[in-house]
């Protein structure tokens, strides 16, 4: 099988992504990042989707953006609830710049030539490096940067979910048989991994059940 590294972070999306390219027919290799978030239910979680999912490696590596800050994510920051215009404040600079990079380089020393984010520019947050923009830009620095891009048959990123609602992502995890009761999205998760309820990330997530006509199996801290 070919292999691919497919970011795993523990939430719906990137569960639904492990699936989508394991049904493609690559050997997924799933790379999850600590990067100095504010819990880390979502890597636990992270591992029972790789576990659930039957990837070939689960990699979780360390890089500790809480020495930048300046993200709710990664700083003092208060995680805002949902709304709000702009650029919310759960934003993490360059937070996908660093992860497809480090997909990048177990790549190359894997010897695959795709990497799977992610990454949606329909129902989000309005991140910047969520856009088609960042992942064909991307793709074509991750070309021009490495031995396989120079010497080997290319590079590519694939964003399968970039165009589809939170509700086409439901449907489709559905479909490829994701639990995604298994997975974390709420920025504010407790210990055992049960949302808030009232974040951005619950808000889309929740909206994206409703809107599919799935039960939401999402754990939350109030069950009322």
């Amino acid at each position: 099988m070919k292999k691919a590294v497919v970011l795993l972070s523990g939430g719906m999306d990137s569960a639904a992504v492990v699936a989508i390219a394991r049904e493609r027919g690559f050997a997924v290799h799933a790379l999850s990042v600590r990067y100095g978030q504010r819990h880390t239910s979502e890597l636990v979680a992270a591992t029972r989707v790789a576990a659930m999912l039957d990837v070939a490696a689960h990699k979780t590596v360390d890089v500790d953006l809480r020495a930048f800050g300046g993200s709710a994510l990664t700083d003092d920051i208060e995680v805002p609830e949902a709304g709000g215009a702009g650029i919310p404040s759960t934003y993490v600079p360059a937070r996908n710049t660093i992860m497809l990079s480090l997909a990048l380089g177990w790549a190359e020393v894997l010897g695959a030539a795709d990497i799977f984010c992610g990454v949606n520019a329909v129902d989000y947050s309005g991140y910047p490096d969520c856009r088609p923009e960042f992942i064909d830009a991307f793709e074509r620095l991750a070309n021009l940067a490495t031995r396989a891009g120079v010497e080997g048959a290319g590079l590519r990123i694939h964003a399968p979910l970039q165009r589809m609602s939170k509700a086409d992502i439901v449907r489709e995890g559905v479909r490829l048989g994701v639990d995604f009761g298994q997975t974390v999205s709420c920025y504010r998760a407790d210990a055992d991994g049960r949302a808030c309820g009232r974040c951005d990330a619950c808000r889309l997530r929740a909206d994206g059940f409703a809107a599919a006509g799935v039960a939401d199996p999402t754990h939350y801290v109030d069950a009322g």
